[in-house]
């Protein structure tokens, strides 16, 4: 599993126009082939009367998958755009359909690289760009004399905190990247002078925004 990668939070669609030509992008995130190729088709039935439905789609990080189709239009013009458009970018685990409904006017082939370019980048904005952070899942447990040296801690540090739990002790549950386990336990232990229990969850991946905020 990789500690890190970035991909989109949600499915967005924004359209622009180029010389009369409608250039719609659709974008979704997806885990699995299966589920680019449903949201694909789904697009397609959708603007079944389009001029061209062109797609490229990025999975996986060690195993990667990565198709592109140019649904007619001259080849390189279209699909691979959108594909570099999102190697360029850096985000996978996505699928991204550019609608086009032609206006009469011939783009000629740079022209149709930098529209179909220029909406695949616009539609990836706007489906919010996020980095997905491999992080263990621990539960600090402390009495509540405890409570405010250790929350400060974890604030001036930046852990991420799930969820906090008042019951006869406090329950901290942060989310620590997989590499700082070690030292974030070595940190209470000291903070607390080992008067704190932990207890180790899952391994998940967390989302944060592009300010390193996470998104629960």
């Amino acid at each position: 599993m990789d500690k890190e990668y970035k991909t989109v939070l949600n499915h967005a669609v924004y359209e622009i126009e180029e010389k009369k030509s409608r250039f719609i992008a659709s974008v979704k995130p997806v885990s699995t082939e299966d589920e680019a190729l449903q949201f694909i088709n789904d697009l397609k039935s959708k603007y079944w009367d389009a001029t061209h439905n062109v797609y490229a789609y990025h999975i996986g990080g060690t195993n990667v998958i990565q198709r592109f189709s140019d649904d007619g239009e001259p080849s390189g013009t279209a699909g691979l755009p959108v594909l570099e458009v999102i190697k360029r970018m850096e985000v996978r685990n996505l699928a991204v359909v550019v609608t086009r409904y032609f206006g009469g006017t011939l783009l000629g082939a740079s022209g149709l690289i930098r529209a179909y370019s220029r909406s695949a980048s616009l539609g990836i904005e706007a489906a919010q760009i996020v980095t997905k952070k491999l992080c263990k899942e621990i539960t600090v447990i402390l009495d509540y004399t405890l409570l405010g040296k250790v929350q400060s801690l974890l604030l001036s540090k930046g852990f991420p905190i799930k969820d906090t739990v008042y019951e006869q002790d406090v329950k901290i549950i942060v989310f620590i990247p997989e590499d700082e386990v070690e030292s974030f336990i070595s940190l209470i232990t000291e903070t607390t002078n080992a008067k704190a229990t932990m207890e180790m969850g899952q391994k998940t991946y967390i989302t944060l925004d592009l300010q390193g905020k996470i998104i629960l």
